[in-house]
């Protein structure tokens, strides 16, 4: 049992600093990306997204009936669809690490469940299993929805992109099961599987319970990271930029390596994808380096350059009004402003 818990916490070390977010490089693949990049990153994200897999491992773990996996499939399908699109569609969003400390607490319940808690500790029945699969599915969506919305969605083909990237997940989905499945029955078939049922479980809650701890410090972290922490700065520039409606904006300055900008910036209200990024001096056509790419209406706090060159925000505007941005920094460097 010791042995199998520590490669499960190695493993979560290792993955934990991706949780289920959409990388740099994904974000800027889906710039100007078509329906088949959705799909291939919603197959991807659903793959790496250890949470959810979790969650399926548990749900699945003593079903050997195909009637009673495809009911309990079917019910985490349709809830996580549900939200996935009308979410996203609708533009309803809320702080991805609490999402994600709910979605940790899933595994966590499918654990103890499996494990006979309520009937051991609580004294009661289950609750309806069918239900809460549902009902989680619709948690797992939205955690896939708070994510997507950090892509630079725009308004052309909006429905067709969620639908794209939704399509990706249930393939995604497919494949995990199918692997997981035939482990599952191949290993049921094995003394073993007896003896090792209850540490698999019992790792599912301690795999939640930590998923839970990491995404609560992330957001507690995240609470601090606001503009308030810094209205004590004395700014060295105050700007006042306009995005375009249905356009898009860079502004920059030079600075050297190792030269902290300190900065803060917000809109009018608006969340709007960015990315904060550094092209080096002698950089060749494409090469930067991404510091932070989101879909945010402010952000704060206190870059040092990791090397000497252009380093500022790009920001895209998807709305049909344009938007305000107040930026404010601190620092030696010089304004080189819209390129």
């Amino acid at each position: 049992m010791k042995r199998i818990l520590v490669v499960l916490l190695s493993l979560l070390g290792v993955q934990t600093a991706h949780a289920h977010g959409i990388s740099a490089a994904d974000q800027q693949l889906m710039i100007g990306g078509g329906n088949f990049e959705f799909i291939k990153l919603g197959a991807s994200h659903m793959l790496t997204g250890y949470d959810h897999l979790l969650f399926l491992f548990g749900v699945i773990f003593f079903l050997d009936k195909f009637r009673d996996i495809t009911k309990f499939i079917t019910a985490f399908t349709l809830g996580h669809s549900i939200t996935l699109i009308f979410a996203t569609f609708m533009g309803i969003s809320a702080n991805y690490y609490l999402i994600d400390a709910a979605i940790a607490l899933t595994v966590a319940y499918k654990g103890f469940d499996n494990l006979g808690g309520f009937q051991k500790y609580l004294r009661m029945a289950s609750p309806n299993l069918l239900a809460l699969v549902f009902i989680f599915g619709l948690v797992h969506g939205f955690g896939l929805s708070t994510r997507l919305q950090q892509l630079p969605l725009g308004e052309g083909g909006l429905l067709l992109k969620i639908l794209s990237f939704n399509l990706g997940v249930e393939v995604g989905q497919v494949a995990a099961l199918t692997v997981m499945l035939f482990l599952l029955k191949a290993w049921r078939g094995r003394p073993s599987f007896a003896r090792f049922s209850t540490v698999s479980n019992v790792g599912l809650i301690v795999a939640g319970l930590l998923l839970f701890g990491y995404q609560i410090s992330g957001y507690a972290g995240d609470r601090q990271a606001t503009p308030e922490a810094v209205v004590a700065t004395v700014w060295t520039d105050v700007t006042n930029i306009t995005i375009p409606a249905q356009g898009a904006l860079e502004y920059k300055f030079h600075l050297e390596q190792g030269k902290p900008l300190q900065y803060a910036w917000q809109t009018d209200g608006t969340a709007l994808f960015f990315d904060f990024h550094g092209d080096p001096v002698d950089a060749k056509p494409d090469e930067f380096e991404s510091f932070e790419v989101a879909t945010l209406n402010e952000s704060s706090g206190t870059l040092i350059p990791p090397f000497a060159g252009a380093i500022g925000w790009y920001w895209q505007n998807k709305t049909d009004e344009p938007v305000k941005i107040v930026l404010k920094t601190q620092g030696v460097y010089e304004v080189i402003g819209v390129p």
